[in-house]
């Protein structure tokens, strides 16, 4: 189908290639605006978004900039912060407010969030009454918390109303969400006491009393939760939507799972990258400012390796007796380091899920040591038999298979201590743990290897 061609749903998972783009790219050098504006809109806004984020920096401003081109707060909404914030450079305050004013609140907090002060303060003013409250309401509370992700916007009624008023309050009321899939039914202080899916009031008769055909409320959300726990909990009890209840236990807002699948894909995210030193970095993030992210971490990390440089020194005698040592060495460091790596990503998952607890701790560090013990006199057994092939030297075979055992077991301790009590002095595990357990290993691993070898054999 013609990309030229109106169509009435919007084209889903639409692939392009760069002879696409570069078609994009001419026709926004030639202003085509009608062209730009049919193609965006038949695309789904996710696609949309895609195709914008892979523009060239030059000819995304130039597409914010041609005028008559309306980009859609569909679309806005999908690009990543990095291209949300060069595009507000480029916006005007009204052409913002234009934008908020056509999302749901959950969607125009995310945007108004990322604004600067000065700007955003600004933007609120422009703001009917109504959104302005709505939206310092949200901003209110802190950045991480279930309000920051509830929309506003829901279906709440009084329990001794009937069906049949229900559908016609449903019908009239054009202040409703776009899309509901449930009811929420109200007592007379607006505290929720059940909901009711929007199928089961197309079946039931217009006599029948909505308290009477409702579940009894079962999870409700606090508005300060933590939204890393408002997607444990929508994974546990298998929902679609929760109500969001302030202080006072009233109805104030909405969590649906869409918003939930991103606030997931959004912290597994965080944490593989913040295991990498990278925090939240961009694809699209300026070269500059990934420096700046990286350089805090690899400073730390060239500390560290200075500290395990300063170990191997103390043994350079023993080094000197036997070359050997000094390119065996690595291969300790590195099993145990790996080892550890692979406890430690086990065991920030079993913590950002609550799986792991003071009642179970000590059984799971018993079993991180027996596995760690396991593993060393495995791989001591293959290490010493392929070193005692290639040198032929008996004391170098134990010597690594014993430098071997101890720092697997190490490893494994270390990969959920280090963690669990980062945890416990309110430290992100996944900012820290892993350069922490680097340097342990890599210290252990150079210390028993070349230590045992200078007490016992070369020294």
């Amino acid at each position: 189908m013609s990309l030229t061609k109106e169509i009435p749903e919007k084209k889903v998972n639409f692939e392009f290639n760069k002879e696409f783009i570069n078609v994009l790219s001419n026709k926004i050098k030639d202003n085509d605006t009608a062209f730009l504006n049919r193609t965006l809109k038949e695309l789904h806004p996710s696609d949309s978004a895609d195709l914008i984020e892979n523009l060239i920096p030059e000819n995304r401003i130039k597409l914010i900039e041609i005028e008559g081109f309306n980009l859609d707060p569909e679309i806005f909404i999908e690009l990543n912060e990095s291209i949300q914030t060069e595009i507000f450079i480029l916006l005007s305050i009204e052409s913002i407010v234009n934008i908020l004013r056509r999302l749901e609140s959950d969607n125009a907090l995310k945007i108004l969030e990322n604004l600067d002060e000065k700007k955003k303060n600004t933007v609120l003013d422009k703001l009917p009454p109504k959104d302005r409250f709505i939206l310092q309401e949200g901003l209110s509370y802190p950045e991480d918390s279930a309000a920051r992700i509830m929309q506003r916007e829901f279906t709440a009624i009084p329990s001794n109303w009937s069906v049949g008023q229900t559908i016609d309050y449903l019908r009239e009321n054009k202040d409703l969400p776009e899309e509901f899939l449930e009811i929420f039914i109200v007592d007379s202080d607006f505290k929720p006491i059940g909901t009711v899916p929007s199928s089961k009031v197309l079946r039931a008769s217009r006599d029948s009393k909505m308290n009477l055909i409702m579940s009894e409320m079962q999870v409700l959300i606090p508005v300060d939760m933590d939204k890393e726990e408002v997607g444990r909990i929508f994974e546990n009890y298998n929902l679609i939507s929760a109500g969001v209840v302030d202080k006072t236990n009233k109805l104030v807002g909405m969590i649906t799972g869409d918003d939930v699948v991103t606030v997931v894909k959004e912290e597994a995210e965080e944490d593989v990258l913040r295991l990498a030193g990278v925090g939240d970095e961009e694809i699209t993030d300026s070269v500059l400012k990934k420096t700046k992210r990286r350089f805090n971490w690899l400073l730390l990390n060239l500390f560290t390796a200075l500290l395990a440089t300063w170990v191997i020194s103390k043994f350079g005698a023993t080094i000197e007796q036997m070359v050997a040592l000094a390119f065996l060495m690595p291969i300790v460091a590195s099993m145990g380091g790996n080892a550890g790596m692979q406890t430690l990503a086990v065991t920030i998952r079993a913590i950002a899920t609550k799986e792991l607890s003071s009642g179970n701790l000590t059984q799971i560090v018993t079993k991180e040591f027996i596995i760690g013990v396991l593993n060393g006199i495995i791989f001591a057994a293959i290490t010493a038999l392929i070193v005692q092939l290639w040198f032929k030297e008996i004391n170098l075979s134990i010597l690594i298979a014993v430098a071997m055992v101890l720092n697997m077991m190490v490893a494994g301790l270390f990969g959920i201590l280090v963690p669990v009590s980062l945890k416990k002095f309110n430290i992100d595990p996944a900012i820290a743990s892993s350069v922490f357990v680097t340097t342990i290993t890599d210290v252990i691993g150079f210390l028993s290897f070349l230590g045992i070898g200078a007490y016992f054999f070369y020294g």
